[in-house]
């Protein structure tokens, strides 16, 4: 990956911030965006300090013309475009979107803008550089809520299937062109946001539970999974959508209690 270029939105911490540094270990040039514009410059000089490439630029990904002077100035900065990882999603507002009878539709509409549109965004102004220079790589990172019903947070699950759909249609759209596009679903990844919320709380156990792995994720796990759909060692890698999960998705739901107790619950 020695001398390509990547754009990360939502890079000022957690999973995006993971991704640029691993990234950036790789000989990638990275311009890190973000709506918080002083940690985007502040993951950036960290890297920075490491002697690669790094920049840090505040974008808010709902706004057009904010997403097309983040691609216009990765491309005054280092010379191209290689991969694009859509990241920035609206995590706030998912905390508050937990019932649709009394959802404020400003909610819903915000949700949408920051974890659909803003992606949508990202590929209408990276595709044609990209196509220009030889091709190039979009990398969606979207949620496990995408394809489970969850009793809560819908319209963040509908912004993530709405996301893995337009991977699978940029893919078949572009794939010619030598532009390859797959969506990332993360499992719990302990951030540091993660780790705030959990400590104490019945939910950790609960997680650990239901997943096929030992432990919850770590942000190397998505971050090194990232890195190589990035690669040309995933060449062969379009239109699909990759679960990194500890194995949450693939279990059914009362596999922990057969694990727990060794026999069927009937």
């Amino acid at each position: 990956m020695q001398g390509k270029v990547a754009v990360v939105t939502g890079a000022g911490g957690g999973i995006g911030a993971a991704c640029a540094a691993e990234f950036a270990s790789r000989g990638v040039a990275v311009l890190l965006a973000d709506i918080d514009g002083e940690a985007a410059q502040k993951r950036a000089a960290e890297i920075a300090s490491t002697g690669a490439a790094a920049y840090g630029l505040q974008v808010d990904v709902q706004v057009e013309k904010d997403v097309e002077a983040m691609i216009a100035e990765a491309i005054t900065r280092f010379g191209r475009l290689d991969i694009l990882q859509n990241n920035a999603a609206a995590t706030v507002a998912s905390q508050q979107d937990d019932d649709l009878t009394v959802m404020d539709t400003d909610l819903w509409d915000l949700t949408m803008a920051v974890n659909l549109r803003g992606p949508m965004l990202g590929c209408k102004y990276a595709i044609p550089i990209m196509i220009d220079t030889g091709g190039g790589v979009i990398v969606n990172i979207s949620s496990g809520s995408a394809v489970i019903g969850e009793p809560t947070r819908f319209a963040y699950g509908a912004s993530k299937a709405g996301l893995n759909s337009m991977t699978r249609s940029v893919a078949a759209r572009y794939g010619k062109q030598n532009i390859r596009c797959v969506a990332v679903m993360p499992g719990i990844t302990l951030t540091d946001r993660a780790r705030e919320a959990l400590h104490g709380s019945p939910w950790l156990e609960t997680m650990e539970r239901h997943h096929a792995t030992p432990r919850l994720g770590r942000l190397d796990d998505i971050a090194k999974f990232v890195a190589f759909v990035a690669s040309d060692d995933a060449g062969f890698i379009t239109g699909s959508v990759h679960a990194v999960d500890g194995g949450v998705l693939s279990a059914a739901p009362y596999a922990a209690y057969m694990r727990e107790h060794g026999t069927q619950p009937f």
